[in-house]
């Protein structure tokens, strides 16, 4: 290379490393930024002329009376029960993105919380082992299906006991009563569904929770999401102004987020049990024994005070009742 060459070699680095002058020998797509956060997969809003579904009248006595137990363990016996201990296994459907209920630990791997634990005690009961559970994750909307169609034997998912919903599936006693409240971030002037007219509020399908919100407060924009998880995802990208369910789940959601907070009176009172397939009696008894065992020795109290302290101090068990 003669000394002309060198010098115009050593002109086109130097050019190259001022400011401004990188050479970008190949053109490049324009980039695309987005202005507002996509919504979560299958989120969809209520059209505003939808109609707003009537209440329904309990006309099944009282919904959370279930059948007696008729003993627990190994001498328990019937159809469902002995095609459980044939496979060896307990099928239980949850939700495994539920903080606090049914989640998956970070450290560990393991689904843990207050519905795991419920289930890992009836797995003891019938089973032996606490352990011998496979878990199914279900949306909230996929939970009766589930039942009607057994690819789980029982699901511990935040259910609500109605009368309409014992016309498709049996349930337990009551296992956990909750209120359904709102959830809302910190000095948003949100205080209560009061405050819910004219504002966005995210509801997960499938829910009681999405009924009672469009019947007590028709003023609002109600958006559906799948799961719980998704409400908190548009909570904090602020395509909704808040979020209305259970007080059990929103405080899991206000645990991941401590901009929130779960305000205003009691909606309406939400009576958990544990789905059962219509029909299952043997299994249906077997688990009401198990929810008494824990109600007696001091169970239930121990996985109320792990999992929901954050809800205050830890009531009594909810008090069982039996139609027969």
């Amino acid at each position: 290379m003669n000394a002309r060459r060198a010098g115009l070699a050593v002109l086109l680095v130097a050019a190259a490393a001022l400011p401004g002058c990188a050479i970008d020998p190949e053109p490049h797509e324009d980039r695309v930024s987005y202005t507002e956060a996509p919504l979560p997969a299958k989120a969809s809003p209520v059209p505003s002329d939808s109609p707003v579904p009537p209440r329904v009248d309990q006309k099944c006595g009282d919904p959370t009376a279930s059948l007696r137990p008729n003993g627990s363990g190994s001498a328990a016996r019937g159809p469902a029960l002995d095609a459980i201990r044939a496979r060896g296994r307990l099928i239980v459907g949850l939700d495994t993105g539920s903080n606090l209920f049914s989640f998956r630990d970070p450290l560990s791997g393991r689904i843990t919380g207050f519905d795991a634990d419920i289930a890992r005690e009836i797995a003891r009961d019938l089973l032996g082992n606490p352990d011998l559970v496979e878990f199914r994750s279900l949306s909230s909307e996929e939970r009766e299906q589930a039942l009607i169609n057994h690819t789980v034997d029982l699901v511990a998912k935040t259910m609500t006991i109605t009368c309409e919903r014992r016309k498709r599936v049996a349930f337990s006693t009551v296992y956990l009563l909750a209120q359904q409240r709102v959830l809302a971030m910190k000095n948003s002037g949100i205080g209560g569904i009061a405050d819910l007219a004219g504002k966005r509020v995210c509801v997960a399908r499938g829910t009681t929770s999405l009924d009672r919100i469009r019947q007590d407060q028709p003023a609002a924009t109600v958006l559906t999401v799948p799961t719980w998880a998704d409400c908190l995802v548009v909570l904090q990208q602020r395509q909704v102004d808040a979020v209305s369910t259970d007080d059990a789940i929103l405080a899991g959601l206000a645990a991941q987020d401590p901009y929130t907070e779960v305000v205003g009176e009691s909606i309406s009172a939400e009576p958990y049990g544990i789905g059962i397939p219509l029909g299952d009696d043997d299994l249906v008894r077997f688990v009401n024994g198990t929810l008494d065992r824990l109600r007696a020795d001091g169970t239930w109290t121990r996985i109320h005070r792990r999992w929901l302290s954050s809800l205050g101090e830890t009531p009594a068990p909810p008090a069982p009742r039996y139609q027969d």
